[in-house]
């Protein structure tokens, strides 16, 4: 897990790069990698790359980047890890490739000298990178397919810039800053930004699953190698003897793969302790294991610790409890706010189990994020479908739900209740509804009126929901696409990559990974749809059964509690106050 960026003037009438601009990205990005930095410049002065370096795989010096090829022809900044590396350098040894490192860094670069941008599909990770590409004269730039490691871009036209935060290509100097209306009023209407958009007009998110090719001679290319939208829409056939244990063992397993010691984020849910037991078993007893618990749910019901404590005990787990009081909130608080890369009224959570993580010594940890999008384990996958049944029927009459809306807007409580009639009918609709945190005609009662008109409009958030869900005839494949691409992409993994790189720990998310993805896709297609607890009951070394019969409840931050505030709402002006006034 790494930091990185990139500056290449492209254009016939562009200046040349000043290093000192991409020295001052790279360097905003200090705390995601606190173990080393380099920077690189083309001879003739219009491209240079830049990294700060976390070291997980091959910690030694030859490991370090920017990195090139032993002529000179390639040079790679990549931020990541790709888990299935040892078999693609033996096969690249196999062709004669000898290597200078042990790193999965250099095995991406000689697959590009081999493959070309065709080696991305390849590749089982979580990465973001630049190719600078001597011989062609150009740069190649991909993210990876399901938007684990973030990537932003600001092209004006002449020179791209690219960084794995927007805060440092703010820092940058040279982009344009004026407010996006789509980032902003995205915020509010989700509780995140939503890609493309960040805050700023001048950057977008890269999209994950693609890459872009820009030559110095004008020449642009664009590809896909990874589309969650038709692997969902058409999924793989079912390998002959593969059943859900293989394939949740197999991702653990390469998960594991690090040359540090590797933990766990245990709480008393499903997910991560399904996580903690494989991994357990993989490690032999070396595991640590961490949990986060707060002061005010000791001794309720939502007090994950003491579950957890049991779980970490009968999988032999190195086991530590933290437990914050919201006096440590109060004292974090601005320095969380500053962390977050962008605005969220989430990841809290995460920044202190990261902390405490890192306090203990550890640089990477597993997350059980992704399991409840995959496993269909949210309330949404039962309650959004049992909207639209008793809804729908008022779909045929939109004026009606319309109507209901502006009239009682303002007069009920939650507000939501007052669009109920107009967006309850149909499932996209009703996604938004319930994952939406302003609804969109509150937007300019919390920002301004005519951004919040502009951006909703570039928004369309009902066509793009509608959208992922066209021809996902099963709802719950369908619940699972939005949950995938919209929450999960946009919240919950940006989320696990700020808090974590926050404390310089690397979050890697077992239950987020292309080839589990498949399994369970070909699994459901087969008619062998796989749960929630069928995922714990793979489990080996089993789960206590007060995990395993423990119904669902979430896990729970006091913020608001923390803030004094009657619900996410007002935290969420906070955060985007404190984004906003930054500049």
């Amino acid at each position: 897990m790494c930091g990185i960026a990139a500056i290449f003037a492209y254009g016939l009438d562009t200046r040349l790069v000043d290093p000192m601009e991409l020295i001052r990205i790279r360097d905003a990005m200090a705390r995601r990698g606190p173990d080393g930095s380099g920077a690189w410049m083309a001879d003739y002065g219009r491209a240079v790359l830049g990294h700060r370096r976390l070291s997980i795989i091959d910690p030694t010096e030859s490991g370090a980047q920017p990195m090139a090829t032993e002529d000179g022809a390639a040079v790679i900044v990549f931020n990541g890890e790709i888990y299935n590396y040892r078999a693609l350098r033996a096969e690249l040894e196999q062709r004669g490739v000898r290597f200078r490192s042990g790193s999965d860094t250099e095995v991406v670069l000689e697959l590009y000298r081999h493959h070309g941008p065709a080696m991305l599909e390849r590749l089982r990770g979580m990465f973001a990178l630049a190719i600078w590409d001597d011989r062609e004269k150009g740069l190649l730039i991909a993210r990876d397919g399901l938007g684990i490691k973030p990537l932003y871009i600001a092209d004006d036209g002449q020179t791209i810039r690219l960084a794995s935060q927007v805060k440092a290509l703010v820092a940058g100097g040279r982009v344009d800053t004026g407010p996006d209306p789509a980032g902003h009023a995205g915020f509010f209407l989700w509780g995140h930004v939503p890609e493309p958009y960040t805050l700023y007009r001048g950057i977008q998110a890269f999209k994950p699953g693609t890459w872009l090719w820009q030559g110095m001679d004008g020449d642009r290319r664009q590809g896909t190698f990874f589309d969650l939208g038709a692997e969902l829409r058409a999924p793989r056939l079912l390998p002959p003897g593969l059943d859900l244990k293989s394939a949740l063992e197999d991702s653990v397993e390469h998960h594991l793969v690090a040359d540090v010691p590797v933990g766990v984020f245990l709480s008393a849910g499903l997910d991560s302790s399904t996580l903690a037991a494989m991994a357990a078993r993989r490690t032999g007893g070396r595991l640590l294991s961490v949990t986060l618990a707060f002061a005010e749910f000791e001794g309720t019901d939502q007090d994950e610790a003491p579950l957890a404590e049991r779980a970490a005990h009968q999988f032999g787990t190195d086991h530590a409890t933290t437990r914050i009081p919201a006096g440590d909130f109060a004292e974090q608080r601005d320095r969380i706010l500053a962390d977050m890369d962008q605005p969220t009224i989430d990841g809290v959570n995460v920044w202190f189990v990261a902390r405490a993580a890192a306090a203990r010594g550890l640089k990477v940890a597993l997350s059980g994020l992704g399991g409840d999008e995959l496993f269909a384990g949210y309330d949404n996958f039962t309650d959004i479908p049992r909207m639209v049944r008793w809804l729908g029927p008022f779909g045929a009459v939109p004026a009606l739900g319309r109507g209901v809306r502006r009239l009682s807007a303002g007069l009920v409580r939650p507000p939501k209740l007052a669009g109920v009639l107009e967006y309850g009918t149909t499932l996209p609709d009703a996604y938004l509804l319930r994952r939406g945190l302003f609804m969109p005609w509150e937007l300019g009662e919390v920002m301004d009126p005519d951004m919040a008109r502009v951006g909703l409009e570039r928004l369309d958030p009902r066509l793009r929901l509608a959208e992922t869900v066209a021809g996902l005839d099963d709802q719950r494949i369908a619940i699972s696409a939005l949950e995938m691409q919209f929450y999960m992409r946009n919240q919950l993994l940006r989320d696990a990559d700020w808090a974590g790189m926050a404390h310089s720990v690397e979050i890697r998310v077992p239950l987020v990974d292309t080839e589990l993805l498949r399994a369970v896709l070909a699994l459901r297609a087969a008619g062998r749809a796989p749960g929630k607890r069928d995922m714990a009951l793979a489990a080996d070394p089993p789960l206590p059964q007060s995990i395993l019969n423990r119904p669902k409840t979430g896990f729970s931050v006091p913020v608001a509690q923390w803030l004094g505030e009657t619900s996410l709402r007002g935290w969420a002006k906070r955060v985007h106050a404190a984004a906003w006034g930054q500049l």
